[in-house]
């Protein structure tokens, strides 16, 4: 028996060097961590579990016979985050680059099968050349293995990937399809074609970085939603975001002990300028109005018109869209639309109450945005919040105008609790616009026609530029004082914890995409 326990501590010994100690210290000079190392500082102490240490690659192509690694480039598991049970696997790039080769995907799909059936979390983290070009089909297979169980867990259980090193080809498309992607700046990319094939086809000179790195994604397409400054910053978002959502879509969000004390809030009552055009930032309201440090920005380099994000509020876990004055004035556009729309389906899915601050005059103008379709890609926002069957709350601090006001979470599409600030400006667009249509014979007969302008303007500004006419038909369920918005909220979602709504039977709806 000895010379036999011996053999499998030899076993996990040679699982445990992956590539070997050189292909290690390679990793380590590119700045990068190992696949077990990331393991070790995301789990909670000796709580980790492997699945598959021993697991061999089966090809005999191209003399692959000859090179066998242990564990097949991927290291799959469970174990706990904060005490609470997720499914991990992590690409070992020291092994073949980390490419995928058909045993690497069955370990992933092993851990995605158990993930679905226990109702946990999956946390991938990838580092891979690839498909295991060697293997052929063998390895497109095990990605469309991958990418099925992607779409079946979409929505049950939540779904993380860090992104650690290179993501390319069809790598990209199981991110793509999962919750939340973090990526990690200057040694993580992601893209489909390579810089080689992009200079063959299109002559474009490009890097990788500039191509698909971390800041490029977090900017320019929106792909990633966090971009960090290293692999330990970026697998700490990891831990920070789960501890915002549930185990699974059965369950409601994990929330921390609070005891009510003075909710009122002063410094609200300062935020918004007394011109109405003048920008403030957003941020302050959220921060005013959430538990102290408790808000978890997303996507906050891309589409920042809108700001959507993780908070807690009396100790419970929300979920915020807020317009953003202090950029575009706040206006709804195709990207500020689809990274609300896209938030706004999450939470629904996992049951995170919702909550909007509102300041908007409208959708973005212009060639564009109509012919990239902003006309679709605005309706996206409008079915999340229309489809969304969780607690919801609006809370308007100024502008509101034309179908933007509907969009964003009006008492018309299902939101359950709507406040308004006195400074709030509900109308169909803005006085000066609206003055000249309306008044516009008045106006042009007039001897000084910019006075009467301005008069009309004034007029329209008292009728319908205020919260009040929402609130005599019920749009409005109460305007508020801001320093009392903390403790209209708090009060708001406890009434409505235990909230059912369900939608009409469907195999599922057709989103404009």
């Amino acid at each position: 028996m000895t010379s036999k326990l011996n053999t499998l501590d030899e076993k996990k010994a040679e699982a445990l060097l992956g590539g070997g100690q050189k292909r290690i210290d390679a990793q380590h000079k590119k700045g990068k961590l190992t696949a077990r190392e990331r393991i070790h500082f995301l789990m909670d102490e000796g709580s980790f579990e492997e699945i598959g240490m021993l697991v061999t690659h089966r090809s005999n192509d191209f003399g692959l016979e000859k090179e066998k690694y242990l564990g097949d480039g991927v290291v799959t598991g469970y174990g706990t985050v904060n005490g609470r049970l997720v499914y991990i696997f992590s690409q070992d790039f020291t092994v073949f680059g980390g490419s995928l080769s058909e045993t690497h995907a069955e370990k992933i799909c092993k851990i995605m099968d158990l993930a679905m059936q226990n109702g946990a979390p999956v946390i991938g983290l990838n580092d891979s050349g690839g498909a295991r070009i060697q293997e052929g089909v063998v390895s497109l297979g095990g990605y469309a293995d991958i990418f099925y169980r992607n779409v079946r867990s979409s929505g049950v259980i939540p779904q993380l990937s860090a992104i650690m090193g290179p993501c390319a080809g069809g790598a990209v498309y199981s991110p793509a399809m999962t919750d939340f992607i973090l990526m990690v700046e200057n040694t993580s990319y992601m893209f489909v074609t390579g810089p080689n094939v992009v200079k063959t086809v299109t002559h474009e000179e490009v890097t990788s970085e500039e191509l698909g790195g971390a800041m490029t994604h977090a900017t320019k397409s929106g792909v990633t939603h966090f971009a960090c400054a290293n692999e330990i910053e970026a697998i700490n978002h990891v831990k920070q975001l789960l501890s915002y959502m549930p185990q699974n879509c059965e369950e409601d969000a994990p929330s921390v002990p609070y005891e009510m004390g003075n909710e009122i809030r002063t410094q609200l009552n300062s935020i918004i300028p007394d011109n109405a055009n003048q920008p403030y930032d957003m941020r302050e309201v959220i921060e005013g109005t959430i538990d102290e440090n408790s808000f978890l920005e997303v996507h906050k380099h891309f589409a920042e018109n809108i700001v959507v994000g993780f908070a807690r509020l009396a100790g419970k876990s929300i979920g915020i869209v807020a317009n953003q004055p202090a950029v575009l004035a706040g206006v709804l556009d195709i990207n500020s639309s689809t990274k609300a729309a896209r938030f706004v389906r999450f939470c629904d899915s996992f049951n995170i109450p919702l909550l909007v601050f509102e300041d908007v005059p409208g959708f973005l103008p212009g060639t564009d945005q109509e012919w990239n379709a902003i006309i679709t890609n605005g309706a996206k926002l409008l079915y999340a919040f229309s489809e969304a069957t969780v607690p919801r709350i609006t809370v308007i601090t100024r502008k509101a105008y034309g179908g933007a006001y509907d969009v964003m979470n009006s008492k018309h599409i299902g939101a359950d609790m709507n406040y308004a600030w006195p400074s709030a400006e509900i109308a169909v667009m803005g006085a000066k616009g609206a003055a000249e249509i309306i008044f516009k014979g008045e106006i042009s007969t007039a001897k000084d026609k910019d006075a009467k302008w301005k008069e009309k303007e004034a007029e329209y500004q008292a009728m319908f530029a205020n919260p009040y006419r929402a609130a005599e038909r019920g749009f409005i369920d109460e305007v508020i004082k801001p320093e009392e918005t903390r403790m209209k909220l708090i009060r708001a979602f406890k009434m409505l914890e235990n909230k059912v709504d369900q939608l009409p039977k469907k195999k599922h709806g057709n989103i404009p995409l």
